[in-house]
């Protein structure tokens, strides 16, 4: 049992109210409308998915399509390990990430995006002609219906679990979960229309051309244009307190569409340069759509950080979790790694800070309450520190 004073606890407790931290996710909710769109927009994804994919699983193309599954669910491992250490702070539950997923990859990429790029682009090739529509027709086309079918998932998100999704960071976070579902679909979808355009020619060959291209050009693509997305969403709305930006979060969205933009249409932007139209995705947009995303995610964890540190506050008053180290579990990475300078030690570090981490996590699954999950945590912090 720790001894703090009430101001402290106080701020403890209105941080995990205000964050949402430790909350369940439901994801069955029969009297919930959301419930209800999210299973449409899925259910009718699959079908189109299967009306898509299902004539070349049983007939010449079945090589491109399952190794393309197989090369583009190896590629997502890293991903998710990646986005797994980004999911700090105030972390969302694994079931609510799953079922974004789950929406990016079969709702948003067949059942919306889909139909309303082919629908956009017939209406481009009416207004500039076959030449003009060729030129500027997927930019002016993807980044409207692809990033608001991901956004919708978000909106659908926040219905399911309002008390979970509540800064922009959440929606960060969520967003390149949605973004890295759509991400492997397409890259699949890739993969197949790769083979067909060569006639179902040397297709493990084809799929592993499109494993290399679109896996170094994700970098900067779908998980990345929709964490910037539906941050500015979610300062748009605003739903932590003193968190609205409106002004910020319509300038996250337009970036991200202008960057989905100027990737599609590349050659358009750049057509006069036969150089530039090569390289400018790798040397400027790919380092550019990085600042932006850098900038986006510092901006939008300040919320989180400071959750944490309210969270933390009564363990520093205590003396479980000195100053260094909660500026290393609350801060940004200059802040771990100045901690792991002080600590001498990279690997007891990062357990140090992981296991601050775990402590804030029951602190909060127990709604600020003592627990033996939350006794065990702090002794752990406490044994690592040598305290």
């Amino acid at each position: 049992m720790t001894i703090t004073t009430s101001t402290a606890k106080n701020a403890q407790l209105e941080a995990i109210d205000e964050s949402g931290w430790g909350a369940r996710f439901r994801f069955f909710q029969p009297h919930n409308p959301a419930f209800w769109v999210y299973v449409i927009g899925v259910g009718a994804g699959a079908i189109g998915m299967i009306k898509y994919f299902g004539p070349a699983l049983g007939g010449t193309y079945r090589l491109a399509v399952t190794s393309g599954i197989v090369f583009f669910g190896i590629y997502l491992i890293p991903w998710l390990l990646f986005l797994r250490r980004q999911n700090r702070y105030t972390a969302q539950p694994g079931g609510l990430l799953a079922t974004g997923f789950i929406w990016g990859a079969v709702a948003a990429t067949f059942w919306i995006a889909l139909p309303a790029n082919t629908a956009l682009l017939e209406i481009w090739t009416k207004l500039l002609g076959p030449a003009g529509a060729e030129t500027w027709g997927a930019g002016l086309a993807a980044p409207i219906d692809e990033e608001w079918s991901k956004g919708l998932g978000l909106i659908l998100l926040i219905a399911l679990a309002p008390r979970l999704v509540r800064s922009a960071y959440d929606g960060f976070i969520i967003g390149a979960f949605i973004g890295l579902g759509f991400q492997v679909s397409e890259d699949i979808l890739y993969a197949y229309n790769n083979a067909t355009a060569s006639f179902g020619v040397g297709q493990l060959e084809s799929s592993l051309f499109i494993l290399a291209l679109r896996g170094f050009a994700g970098i900067t693509s779908h998980a990345l244009f929709s964490a910037i997305f539906c941050a500015g969403v979610m300062w748009i709305l605003g739903r932590a307190p003193g968190e609205r930006r409106i002004g910020r979060g319509l300038l996250a969205c337009l970036a991200a569409m202008f960057l989905h933009f100027a990737w599609d249409d590349a050659s358009g932007l750049f057509g006069w340069s036969t150089f530039l139209t090569l390289f400018a995705p790798y040397l400027l947009l790919m380092p550019l759509a990085i600042v932006v995303l850098l900038v986006v995610r510092r901006l939008a964890s300040s919320k989180e950080r400071a959750w944490m540190r309210e969270l933390l506050a009564p363990e520093v008053e205590s003396g479980v979790v000195d100053q260094p180290l909660l500026d290393a579990v609350s801060g940004l990475h200059k802040d771990r790694r100045h901690f792991r300078k002080l600590v001498h030690d990279r690997r007891r570090a990062r357990h140090l800070v992981e296991s601050a981490g775990d402590l804030a996590q029951e602190i909060a699954a127990s709604g600020g309450q003592e627990t033996a999950r939350v006794a065990h945590a702090r002794a752990e912090v406490l044994r690592l520190r040598g305290a």
